[in-house]
């Protein structure tokens, strides 16, 4: 029988009968990232909250679910759905043009510290008070090796530690220090931190999903009419599920695929000017735009960020694969929305976004309810 199954705010598809005989075990939850999507994952842990709903003894995020996790551990509702509505949205956090013309990355260290502080005060004693001798980890990325590393969450440094899981390459200009260990983005190799859960001999998963093709119902498709701000907005759809739905198409022969890649992008630099070669692109879709962006802001593609898309394509293919058809030890149950989220990873509109923070909810609320099935 599948070990594996899906709730979503719609429809509940587990085996419950299977299931039962993994809830003995420890317990997981894993978050993905997914930048402003993670508010779906708000909204999940919200109803968590509500229901007074933990029985978890290991937490893994990666970038924007960690910071979530950080939230639900600290039991402050509302709060993750407030980083994104008010934070995230805010100018000083993001601004396309400023990122242009300016260099001007994204502000975290101004978030983050926005959150120390009234009225938001994420109250990092209770979190650590709440876990006690469970274990939170955030997922990061080595920047030498491109290993993924797991630090844990709410400790001394967990500033860093949060400043590390988000460190978008292209989108943050620093990796950031740890002794004499440099880290960046979580989701670099680790976008959805399942295996991990699992090698520390968790046997009932919950993974709490914003992205993938499999929330997808059909390729975007691109037109040569969309502006620069319309080819941004889409581009960063894929920040951190990264580039699935060409996965299949390119794994079988990476250093080919970036040579040729860099030579049509340098090609088309020629022929066009950028803003023109830019429209209609998504960054992050393929290698030629990933080129675009960093043309835009005076950066060259180099081949560490192609070995950094390598590593992506591999890690994330083989965590479908885990997914799909977990070890015979273990149950994974994804809590996902019904359809793809209304928002995108940055620059979403803030209806949307309260849209997506509803559908949370409802499959939070969805799930406690198949969990309560199973262990009454």
């Amino acid at each position: 029988m599948f070990n594996y199954g899906c709730v979503t705010n719609l429809s509940t598809q587990v085996n419950f009968d299977q299931l039962a005989k993994y809830t003995g075990g420890k317990h997981a939850l894993v978050a993905q990232g997914g930048g402003q999507r993670g508010i779906f994952t708000s909204g999940v842990l919200d109803s968590f909250l509500l229901s007074n709903f933990d029985p978890f003894h290991e937490f893994y995020g990666t970038s924007a679910g960690a910071l979530n996790l950080c939230a639900f551990l600290c039991r402050q509702h509302g709060l993750g759905r407030t980083f994104v509505t008010k934070l995230t949205t805010d100018p000083e956090f993001f601004h396309l043009f400023h990122y242009i013309r300016r260099k001007r990355y994204l502000g975290l260290e101004w978030a983050f510290d926005r959150v120390c502080e009234y009225p938001y005060k994420l109250d990092v004693d209770m979190g650590r008070s709440v876990l006690g001798e469970r274990k939170a980890y955030a997922a990061v990325t080595d920047s030498i090796t491109l290993h993924d590393h797991y630090l844990p969450m709410l400790g001394d440094d967990w500033y860093k530690v949060m400043l590390a899981t988000c460190a978008i390459p292209r989108l943050y200009p620093n990796e950031v220090t740890f002794n004499t260990q440099s880290f960046v983005d979580g989701g670099v190799s680790a976008s959805i931190p399942v295996q991990e859960a699992w090698r520390k001999e968790a046997r009932f998963i919950a993974v709490i999903r914003t992205e993938g093709s499999d929330l997808d119902t059909s390729d975007i498709v691109p037109s040569s009419e969309r502006n620069e701000v319309e080819w941004f907005r889409e581009s960063f759809n894929s920040i951190q599920e990264q580039w699935q739905q060409k996965l299949e198409q390119w794994k079988s022969d990476w250093n080919g695929f970036f040579q040729q890649q860099i030579a049509k992008s340098k090609l088309q630099k020629l022929e066009h000017s950028h803003l023109e070669s830019m429209n209609g692109g998504r960054w992050l879709f393929g290698a030629d735009d990933i080129y675009r962006l960093s043309h835009l802001i005076g950066d060259k593609f180099d081949s560490g960020l192609a070995d950094m898309l390598m590593v992506h394509y591999q890690t994330y293919s083989l965590t479908q694969d885990f997914l799909n058809s977990p070890p015979d030890d273990c149950f994974i149950v994804q809590i996902k929305p019904d359809s793809p989220l209304k928002s995108t990873s940055l620059m979403s509109n803030k209806e949307d976004l309260l849209h997506d923070y509803d559908l949370g909810v409802q499959a939070g609320l969805r799930f406690i309810e198949t969990y309560s099935t199973i262990k009454s």
